[in-house]
């Protein structure tokens, strides 16, 4: 089997201050219960202080976990843009690779339910104090006044 994607694109899209992308390896869509590098399927959402969105699924074929390292290409492209994978495991050349991308992988001991997490992912947005979560909004922040500062010198200055 090939991999399968679906992506959701909205026409009308009045974002947040605050949003991130967050992706979950998961089977059934509803819990976290995939090793990274075998994950046949991750679910992504878009998760604000105040709700998260579904705004893509995946599913990839199974592989072998060892010797495999081409696995992991397809996977982390999927994932960009997102800040967070959560998974179960993650081998050291898959965290090198989503880290370079800016994604860092949080790795969960138990099977946990992917509407707990995006509800204390919402929380800590909120809050504060959970680092990744901290660090992703300071970025997105300063991407936004990169963005504001392009489109004023876009406009031209008068003076």
């Amino acid at each position: 089997m090939s991999s399968r994607r679906l992506q959701l694109v909205w026409s009308i899209k009045q974002e947040p201050e605050a949003v991130l992308k967050v992706a979950f390896a998961s089977t059934d869509r509803t819990r976290v219960n995939q090793h990274f590098g075998a994950a046949e399927g991750f679910v992504v959402y878009e998760v604000t202080p105040d709700k998260a969105t579904l705004v893509g699924v995946a599913e990839f074929a199974e592989e072998a976990m060892d010797g495999n390292e081409d696995k992991l290409g397809a996977k982390v492209d999927f994932l960009a843009g997102c800040a967070a994978v959560y998974v179960m495991a993650i081998g050291a050349s898959a965290i090198k690779k989503l880290m370079a991308k800016g994604i860092q992988p949080i790795r969960v001991d138990e099977v946990d339910a992917v509407d707990d997490l995006l509800g204390e992912i919402s929380r800590a947005m909120s809050a504060g104090g959970v680092t990744w979560i901290d660090r992703a909004i300071a970025a997105q922040t300063r991407a936004g006044d990169a963005d504001r500062f392009a489109s004023m010198e876009e406009e031209g200055w008068e003076g």
